[in-house]
């Protein structure tokens, strides 16, 4: 089983946090799932950029992402080569080192 490794995040997990996650499991699932109230505007449907994560490590092992999100990737604050939406992510067998940007393209943040 996979362990997921999330880099400190200010407001969202000061410590940092880790946790297991099945083989084919959503990242973004996962992270709410264990504590980490990371947003999702669009409740998961690749139609916003809130849930992007940069993955530090274990990026080679994620699947490639689609043109859809490609796309709205292009709209995200802090993109990078290893960014992903994580509700677009669902994990490999490999662990993976993820960071939250900062900021997302919401102004105020939704509450779910």
């Amino acid at each position: 089983m996979p362990k997921i490794n999330v880099l400190p995040h200010d407001k969202l997990c000061p410590e940092g946090k880790s946790f297991e996650l099945d083989t084919g499991a959503s990242l973004c699932e996962g992270l709410l799932e264990h504590g980490v109230d990371i947003e999702h505007a669009c409740e998961m449907s690749c139609a916003c950029t809130t849930c992007h994560v940069v993955v530090r490590e274990g990026f080679d092992s994620l699947e490639p992402s689609e043109d859809e999100e490609d796309d709205m990737l292009d709209k995200a604050w802090g993109l990078s080569a290893n960014s992903r939406l994580s509700c677009q992510v669902r994990v490999a067998d490999e662990d993976l080192t993820i960071e939250i940007p900062r900021y997302t393209i919401n102004h105020a943040r939704e509450e779910h």
